[in-house]
């Protein structure tokens, strides 16, 4: 994957764990909101979502 190339996700909640190996990250989980995206707080990779997705649980 690219730097800087969005992710397109279809569950509004999504698991980052930055790729793992040498240059991963702690795994977290990230809740879309209704701006339909989200950047990782550790590695900066943006995840959208899609528009036939499944709204969060919780929502």
């Amino acid at each position: 994957m690219e730097p800087g190339e969005p992710v397109y996700v279809e569950s509004a909640t999504v698991g980052c764990d930055g790729g793992g190996g040498p240059l991963g990250h702690p795994k977290v989980y990230l809740k879309i909101g209704d701006g339909g995206e989200i950047v990782c707080p550790y590695c900066s990779r943006r995840y959208i979502l899609t528009t036939d997705a499944e709204p969060a649980a919780g929502r």
